[in-house]
């Protein structure tokens, strides 16, 4: 039997049974598909494809977008200022607890940039599973978005810093990032003015009762519109799809049953095979090795604590048990921590030791926080 057809057969079985395991093993269901991959991929039953590696790539970029179309634009831009505020100072604060997380361990540069890393593509995740009137949910996305793009800045400039040097060109693309932003809010303003001037748009975009799957096609258009943008300007594709279903959430929130259906379609298929993915570029026998373990356990413990701490501003909005979720929400940026990990190595600013340990540590992050969260959710 060929390789890719005994691949395709082994990703749809584990497609289909990872929610029996999940629910007979009491862990979450994409913990439990990581955790498949990496034993899979260690035994050599599941191997290296490009195929595979690109609908995993799709798969990510999905769940960005998925992240999107959960957040009520008009709920972050109405928030209280407060809550803003307070928003920024969580992460202001987590950049300070870093640095001293740096000076107390003598921790690798890139160790230290990534602890204070924030994603909201498993908030989506979550939001599926204990719903999004969580109010640790509700105010996760809003603090998360503010951590996502402060996370994705200083990706983006330890990127192009390792391609560049810091050097004019490394200002001329930070300019290209900031300018792409500000453009985002200003095409946000203009829709918005067209939208209330000519109401009925909308309805000729996404017909209410459409045959043809309107809803589906624009949001599907967008999607990789957005992502042939962030390629032509060499911006991180993740901002781009996130940008993208937050666009769609923003101006067709009429659409009540688009994000079931966008949701369905991505969490039955594309983004568990993100997660198998996952699983599989981590090899468990490298466990073994001298200070893997010990240092993913490091950043990890260093991650949970720096973000669980810096919940301290958030208390007026949040009851203590919602914190730690909230923190333990907010501690799962599986991609951004395999990318620094990956610049990181090519640039040789760490060993391949320290990369297997920056990788097992976004992979036992998850698994710890998705367990630590659903333990809390049902206790609370």
């Amino acid at each position: 039997m060929p390789s890719d057809i005994y691949l395709i057969l082994i990703l749809a079985l584990i497609l289909w049974l990872s929610p029996f395991i999940a629910n007979l093993i009491k862990m979450p269901i994409p913990a439990v598909e990581i955790l498949i991959g990496s034993i899979l991929a260690t035994i050599g039953v599941i191997h290296k494809n490009e195929y595979f590696e690109l609908i995993a790539e799709v798969g990510f970029l999905y769940l960005m977008f998925l992240a999107g179309l959960e957040v009520n634009l008009s709920k972050v831009l109405n928030a209280p200022k407060t809550l803003i505020n307070r928003g920024l100072a969580y992460i202001s604060l987590l950049a300070i607890l870093s640095i001293i997380s740096w000076y107390i361990f003598k921790l690798n540069i890139i160790f230290t940039l990534a602890l204070p890393l924030i994603s909201v593509g498993l908030l989506a995740t979550l939001s599926k599973i204990y719903g999004k009137d969580k109010k640790w949910i509700e105010i996760g996305f809003i603090v998360g978005i503010l951590g996502e793009i402060a996370s994705i800045i200083a990706l983006t400039i330890l990127d192009a810093a390792s391609e560049v040097g810091f050097s004019i060109e490394l200002i001329y693309k930070l300019s290209i990032l900031f300018g792409f932003i500000l453009l985002i809010i200003l095409l946000y303003k203009i829709l918005d003015l067209i939208f209330w001037w000519i109401p009925e748009l909308k309805d000729n975009l996404m017909p209410k009762n459409s045959h043809a799957e309107h809803d589906i096609r624009l949001s599907m258009a967008l999607f990789f519109l957005f992502i042939v943008i962030m390629i032509w300007l060499h911006l991180e594709l993740a901002l781009g799809t996130f940008i993208a279903g937050v666009a769609i959430s923003a101006f067709f929130h009429h659409k009540k049953e688009l994000e079931e259906k966008m949701g369905n379609f991505g969490f039955g298929f594309l983004v568990p095979l993100f997660f198998i993915h996952v699983g599989t570029t981590f090899d468990l026998s490298a466990i073994k090795l001298p200070g893997v373990l010990s240092n993913a356990l490091l950043i990890i413990a260093l991650s949970f604590i720096i973000k669980i701490v810096s919940t301290i501003v958030l208390q007026p909005f949040l009851k203590p048990k919602e914190l730690i979720l909230l923190a333990l929400g907010l501690s799962m940026p599986l991609t951004l921590l395999v990318a620094i990990a990956t610049i990181g190595y090519n640039t040789k600013y760490i060993t391949l030791l320290n990369y297997y340990s920056l990788i097992l540590a976004a992979i036992l992050e998850i698994l710890i926080a998705m367990s630590a969260i659903k333990f809390l959710a049902r206790k609370a």
